[in-house]
């Protein structure tokens, strides 16, 4: 188990590494729109504006008039909240956080649900694109406590994401180490976003951040998920560290999955060691007739470019020939392909249904490929689950 020290790889000169380094996609959404309920979460809105129709206008003006500080004598009640933010538009958004403000506030004795608005709150703010908004709101010290559960940190921090506000997904991420709510100061699905942050920001900073992250999780025995390993080791490739990508990848379970092993070859490629790399090619070659883990055996083509290049300065002609010789091999199986290893990478995490769950929260899978596809854990009680 590495401590606190454990990465003291020391930095390669440039001029050793190949020097195409991992191209990065525009900013999108990690967790899909099923994993964050947001499919729950229209269908509701959808019901609750048929529900109104007409009368969604009169009721809005009611709710301003009732949420106005200056309206002591007037009560925010848990339905009026739930259909406000059901029916909010972007221009409704001022009132909607007077709404929140006076509901938090209001004597807890006139509250006898047990509903919790956090995580539909946030849906809404993803739901209109409105990160500030989310931020602003989240930070708001008279609302401390109303998003304090870790699937409202998820939504949150994958719409600042998704809108590359990769700071303050960061930021985020501190508040929710701090909170450690349900004994967890590092929860799985925070801990995936704000390395995908780390990776998507790809500074020397961002890749700091990343490794004392990896290193404070494994000094208390806490391995990430793979695509929180992924992006460590995305990034150190990318900051001339691929020493470090090596020691975060030996972490991860399954070594033949498609992005590690990708990134393997990369990170040996820019050690200057395609020797080692070679066998990682080969082995496909060996497995593609009977694949144990139904996994597709490719490569992309950034890793295949690394190699190239590797193989060149290398000066070795046996190791030449034979890299050529299973380079064919690969090429016209169309095991070698243009897809982005980044779009690999950054693709959707899925939902998944089990009919069981695990410390409280729904379990994920990882759509590596495509066509994947996740579903929705089903509803308990048809027409409650409609508003949470």
């Amino acid at each position: 188990m590495w401590g606190r020290n454990a990465f003291t790889c020391t930095r390669i000169p440039s001029k050793f590494l190949s020097r195409q380094r991992l191209v990065l996609s525009s900013a999108q959404n990690l967790y899909s729109p099923a994993a964050l309920g947001m499919n729950g979460f229209e269908h509701a809105r959808t019901k609750v504006k048929q529900q109104f129709n007409t009368l969604e206008s009169k009721f809005k003006d009611k709710m301003k008039e009732f949420s106005d500080p200056a309206a002591t004598s007037s009560t925010i009640f848990t339905e009026d909240l739930k259909h406000m933010v059901h029916l909010a538009e972007e221009s409704d958004l001022p009132m909607l956080r007077q709404m929140m403000t006076k509901f938090s506030s209001q004597n807890k004795d006139l509250r006898f649900g047990s509903f919790i608005f956090g995580p539909v709150v946030m849906r809404m703010y993803y739901f209109l694109n409105q990160p500030q908004e989310a931020l602003e709101a989240f930070k708001d010290p008279s609302l401390d406590g109303f998003f304090d559960q870790l699937v409202t940190f998820q939504v949150l921090m994958d719409l600042l994401l998704k809108n590359e506000m990769y700071d303050e997904v960061l930021e985020v991420f501190e508040h929710v180490k701090g909170k450690q709510l349900q004994g967890a100061k590092f929860p799985k699905n925070a801990v995936v976003l704000a390395f995908a942050a780390c990776y998507k920001k790809n500074t020397p900073e961002a890749h700091q951040y990343a490794k004392q992250l990896w290193s404070d999780l494994n000094a208390i025995g806490h391995y990430p998920m793979r695509r929180a390993a992924t992006f460590a080791a995305a990034l150190a490739i990318n900051q001339n560290e691929p020493g470090v990508a090596l020691e975060i990848l030996s972490t991860v379970q399954r070594q033949t999955y498609v992005t590690v092993r990708n990134l393997k070859v990369c990170a040996l490629a820019d050690l200057g060691r395609p020797d080692d790399a070679l066998p990682i090619l080969r082995n496909v070659l060996e497995f593609r007739d009977s694949p144990a883990d139904g996994q597709s055996h490719t490569f992309y083509k950034e890793a295949i470019t690394k190699m190239d290049s590797s193989v060149q300065k290398s000066n070795n002609p046996e190791l030449t020939t034979e890299y050529e010789s299973v380079l064919k091999k690969l090429v016209t199986l169309k095991l070698v392909i243009d897809d982005s290893l980044d779009a690999q990478l950054c693709s959707d995490i899925e939902a998944i249904q089990s009919p069981q769950r695990r410390d409280g929260q729904a379990p994920f899978k990882r759509d590596f490929r495509k066509g994947g596809s996740g579903g929705n854990r089903p509803s308990y009680r048809p027409g409650v689950r409609d508003l949470l």
